[in-house]
């Protein structure tokens, strides 16, 4: 396991630098000048040859590409993600607060989707063929085939009809946590609607593949209690396929919170990505991509440590 755990760690580094070096080039692919952006938005198109020269000398977008790669990767090993070409100020300075934003709502979405879901998914194991099973079959199909950011509109207009409020804005979990828990939970659920549909899909598969295991009757035969059964003996050997879903779908759900940020209005880094994006601010753009990049590395190690801790069947030699 040490063995193991050692090289999936040694793994993680050149998998980051793997990151870098493909933002980097699509960046540089994608066709357009951060300079002349700058520029048409900044002076309304007027400007001259020396003007665009001088940008992309303070821009450094004139140097040769491995030089720009190699000086922005020597500040990523320092800390630093540069300067925004649109904000002229550090990137650290702008995401360092929309960073906690981001991170709040998606693991409060995961954490919404795997409490849901996994009892949703156990009970129509249990009881198939029922109505209840029926109903999970409906609400999967149903959330997976809504995207969702249609979901987020139906939750507003819902809100905005039924209550006359919508959950707009951001207050800091530590300044007002019921105000923050207020806004937080709609946008949230609808970006948690879809992990809750798979993660039942996929929880119910493997409830249904263990309850048909001998090591199942045979413990029903000793007399043990049915929540006993389900929940020490099937649902322990159902977690490993849960696991592998839910750090899939968490770092699915950083995409997520572009278009859901962009809708509730909260000040996270998917807002902000998408500002850059429309300026064409590559520093800005490279680091949120890297950042986002090292959580979901950083999350499947976790998941693949877990595996051997979790089900003692499973050796890594």
């Amino acid at each position: 396991m040490r063995e193991y755990a050692a090289k999936r760690i040694a793994l993680f580094f050149p998998t980051v630098l793997l990151i870098t070096i493909i933002v980097f080039v699509v960046m540089r692919l994608v066709p357009g000048d951060p300079a002349i952006a700058f520029l048409e938005g900044d002076s309304g198109g007027e400007y001259t040859q020396a003007d665009l020269e001088n940008l992309r000398a303070q821009f450094g977008t004139d140097k040769n590409l491995f030089i720009q790669y190699f000086d922005w990767v020597g500040g990523l090993l320092k800390g630093d993600f540069g300067d925004s070409f649109w904000f002229k100020a550090p990137v650290m300075g702008e995401l360092k607060e929309r960073i906690p934003v981001t991170i709040e709502l998606a693991v409060l979405s995961i954490i919404m989707a795997v409490v849901v879901a996994v009892p949703f998914g156990i009970l129509s194991a249990l009881k198939p063929d029922s109505w209840l099973d029926y109903a999970a079959r409906i609400f999967t199909l149903v959330g997976i085939g809504i995207p969702n950011f249609m979901v987020a509109v139906l939750i507003i207009l819902f809100l905005v009809r039924v209550g006359g409020l919508a959950p707009l804005g951001y207050e800091k979990p530590w300044d007002e946590p019921l105000t923050n828990l207020h806004q937080m939970i709609f946008p949230a659920l609808a970006l948690a609607f879809y992990e809750m549909a798979f993660i039942a899909r996929v929880t119910r598969s493997a409830m249904m593949e263990i309850l048909r295991e001998d090591y199942m009757r045979t413990a029903r035969s000793k007399g043990l209690a049915e929540q006993v059964v389900v929940f020490r003996h099937g649902l322990k050997n159902a977690v490993l396929p849960i696991l592998t879903i839910s750090g899939w779908q968490f770092g699915r759900l950083f995409g997520g919170t572009v278009v859901i940020e962009t809708i509730f209005l909260i000040p996270g880094m998917g807002r902000i990505l998408i500002e850059g994006v429309f300026h064409r601010d590559y520093p800005l753009i490279q680091a949120e991509i890297v950042i986002i990049g090292v959580v979901i590395v950083a999350v499947n190690l976790a998941v693949d440590l877990l595996y051997g801790l979790l089900d003692p069947r499973i050796r890594y030699a």
